[in-house]
């Protein structure tokens, strides 16, 4: 494992040397977390001004509220949340979301595999983006299964949105906790973090299951860690990096470009 630090001169090693990983791979695959997206201004969970801080507006725990009971039994209360904590409409894709982008379009990186719902990566330009727990841009009605966009449940009239072909009510298409991961889903996220040589995480504590638990299903790759935290994968990866993961694929894709020049 690589020593970590946070100087501009580490960062630039840091930067030379996932450059140099990216330039002698073909098979590269991101694996991502909320941290991937808090550089764009979207709270991660679990930190102090997180989306799971404590919050007197809502009287039950955010995983309970999040669950799919609860919005079943209470949908007023879990479309109140969900607006205020879940939807951040106005966020833009940073740097780190941009240059997976582009490595894609260069042939180097073969698919995004992400924990996050906001479609930033998809907004950069990324094209096989595998989102393990589903995306607010899509909604469905729970009775006709008719599909909407994000704007339905922005822009309802109503505090819980309806369907405007039968009425019945809309359902975000986002893994609830006591739902299942979508099958199809995971079966192609599986298969390409199998087939990868580096397998980049980032932004991820690692401890949501199951899909913290698919990074050990890459044996043929090298492993690196992009978190500002510990985890529990960290003595087993290949480098850990702890820098502003924006500022770090940034400096490694300008090394990257210079060498193809």
């Amino acid at each position: 494992m690589m020593p970590t630090g946070h100087s501009d001169s580490t960062l630039q090693a840091h930067a030379n040397q996932l450059a140099d990983w990216l330039s002698r791979s073909r098979s590269v695959v991101f694996f991502g977390g909320a941290g991937t997206s808090t550089e764009s201004g979207i709270p991660d969970f679990r930190s102090s001004d997180g989306i799971f801080a404590d919050d007197e507006t809502f009287r039950h725990p955010p995983e309970v509220i999040l669950s799919r009971s609860f919005f079943e039994h209470d949908p007023d209360t879990f479309y109140r949340f969900y607006r205020a904590k879940m939807i951040h409409s106005a966020a833009k894709p940073n740097a780190a979301h941009r240059v997976l982008a582009q490595l894609e379009q260069d042939g180097i990186v073969k698919a995004v595999v992400t924990q996050n719902i906001d479609g930033l990566h998809q907004a950069a330009g990324s094209e096989e983006v595998w989102e393990l727990h589903g995306s607010i841009h899509r909604n469905e009605c729970t009775s006709c299964r008719a599909k909407y966009g994000l704007d339905s449940v922005l822009h309802s009239e109503s505090a819980i949105p309806a369907c405007s072909e039968c009425g019945g009510m809309l359902k975000p298409d986002v893994v609830l906790y006591e739902e299942q991961l979508h099958d199809d889903v995971i079966t192609h996220a599986v298969a390409r973090i199998r087939e990868a040589d580096l397998l980049i995480v980032g932004g991820t504590s690692l401890t949501v299951q199951p899909a913290a638990s698919f990074i050990r299903l890459a044996a043929k790759a090298k492993l690196i860690l992009m978190n500002r935290s510990a985890t529990s994968v960290d003595a087993y990866a290949d480098a850990v990096y702890r820098e502003p993961m924006g500022a770090l694929f940034d400096a490694a894709y300008k090394q990257l470009r210079g060498k193809g020049e």
